[in-house]
């Protein structure tokens, strides 16, 4: 077999391989320059070359003044904006999906508005909303988590509606042929099912939240969360701890991420070996 032959053969098997590698290379790059320069000791303001390595900017990722208020605040907004959505998604998930009722159309098209919904026209339009309640919402941290759930939930819905549809009802049956009620079969058989689906979505719900700039502005008041603060500090300086930050939440949901996967992966093994 010639040299040409056997080239051809290996760019015809793996050709999809390495283009695959190379896509995720290419949308890396920019995650590794963050990351890369999370290390970098910069001379003056701007951490844009490079100039030295150091430890120093993770040690004290803190230092720079409003970074760790602005961290706190995304981090808690994100968790309990994500507890809340998930848990209305996930209702009404099995709501659209498992029952027949009036307005079941108009609900599934409500659901998508906010994901098709530009977010600078969703912002200002809840900012609209918040100022002419004024005695009710004053813009700032709750005005925030009521935001993001809103927008959050239609991502969570859409996760769980997924995964619902290709769930397998035999199970629920057979559980309560042998004498489970609604409550026990939920519990035991539906709820374990589909929680890879609903961790997923969670996780989802946390990115789009921690991550969320545009909405948040519009409603955020004098609270700051971490990407408001970053478009503020960057008029005046781009101090190497917001890369520190960045990594290191990249690096936790990349964490959780995989744990995920290796976690649902090994649920579907052990339904084979039960099988």
């Amino acid at each position: 077999m010639s040299f040409a032959t056997r080239s051809w053969r290996f760019v015809k098997h793996h050709s999809l391989t390495v283009y695959a590698l190379i896509v995720c290379a290419y949308l890396m790059l920019p995650i590794a320059v963050v990351i890369l320069f999370s290390f970098n000791a910069p001379e003056g303001r701007f951490n844009y070359v490079w100039n030295g390595f150091t430890f120093d900017n993770w040690i004290d990722w803190n230092s720079v003044l409003g970074i760790q208020h602005a961290v706190q605040t995304s981090i808690v907004i994100g968790l309990i904006a994500t507890a809340l959505a998930t848990a209305l998604g996930t209702l009404m998930a099995l709501a659209i999906v498992r029952h027949e009722f009036r307005g079941r159309g108009g609900t599934n098209l409500v659901v998508f508005l906010p994901m098709s919904t530009p977010e600078i026209v969703l912002g200002a339009s809840l900012l609209t909303l918040f100022l002419n309640t004024t005695t009710v919402f004053q813009l700032g941290f709750w005005t925030i988590f009521i935001a993001h759930v809103m927008f959050i939930v239609s991502y969570i819905v859409v996760t769980v509606k997924a995964r619902l549809i290709g769930f397998d009802r035999h199970l629920e049956e057979a559980a309560m042929d042998l004498g489970a009620n609604e409550w026990t079969t939920f519990f035991r058989i539906t709820l374990p099912l589909l929680a890879p689906a609903i961790l997923a979505a969670a996780l989802l719900g946390f990115a789009l939240s921690i991550d969320d700039f545009v909405i948040t502005y519009f409603v955020a008041g004098g609270e700051q969360t971490f990407p408001v603060f970053v478009w503020g500090i960057a008029r005046v300086s781009v101090p190497p701890q917001v890369n520190v930050v960045a990594s290191a939440i990249f690096l936790v949901a990349i964490a959780i991420a995989l744990a995920n996967v290796l976690w649902q992966y090994r649920s579907a093994k052990r339904l084979q070996g039960a099988a």
